[in-house]
């Protein structure tokens, strides 16, 4: 059976799968912060007696401390199951989620008043962009995509004047529809800037 699960966004989403695909079960929680205390018991709940051979992890960008406890936990996870472990993109993973067909943007709200955003084709998903953090006014000049999908897409379009923006985050119910590329990433965190917190100069 397959894990999948991802913490990059307030939403704690975790899911179960078949080898095919087939979804078994899947939760999904929106809550902010606290996914560290979250995250485990959701993935008992959600296995039960069954254990998985493969954990598919978000690997980001995304929230800082989310991306870390979810990777953390999949590592553990794999290593006790002696699982396969992989990444997958958040920001391809909410994309899944965008109703209809055509170039879509998936736009999360990153800090310090910027956003996570890439465009994506469909049919099938693939990146049509490059991964970007910016602030909305630089990021309306760069995404050309009708439709901006995630936390970060309605100060987008405000930015932009124009286009249609849906407020949504991942499901981890979505990652097996995800194609090859985007789900056998290195399951370590992708940041799209750098860290807060600067190393201590030397004495």
């Amino acid at each position: 059976m397959i894990l999948a699960l991802d913490t990059s966004t307030a939403a704690c989403t975790a899911a179960l799968f078949e080898a095919d695909g087939t979804l078994v079960d899947s939760r999904d929680e929106v809550i902010g912060r606290g996914h560290a205390e979250r995250l485990v018991p959701m993935i008992a709940d959600l296995l039960g007696p069954r254990r998985a051979t493969e954990v598919l992890v978000g690997s980001g960008p995304g929230s800082f401390t989310g991306l870390r406890v979810g990777i953390a936990a999949a590592h553990g996870l794999g290593i006790g199951w002696g699982a396969q472990l992989t990444g997958m993109s958040s920001l391809a993973l909410l994309a899944m989620r965008a109703p209809g067909t055509g170039l879509v943007a998936a736009a999360l709200s990153g800090g310090h008043g910027e956003l996570f955003v890439q465009e994506f084709t469909r049919d099938p998903l693939s990146p049509a962009g490059p991964l970007m953090n910016l602030p909305p006014s630089a990021a309306a000049t760069q995404v050309r995509a009708p439709l901006v999908i995630g936390s970060g897409a309605p100060a987008l379009v405000a930015a932009r004047g124009s286009g249609e923006a849906l407020d949504m985050l991942p499901s981890a119910a979505d990652a097996m529809g995800l194609p090859p590329a985007l789900r056998c990433l290195r399951p370590a965190p992708v940041y799209a800037r750098a860290p807060d917190a600067k190393p201590r100069a030397a004495a």
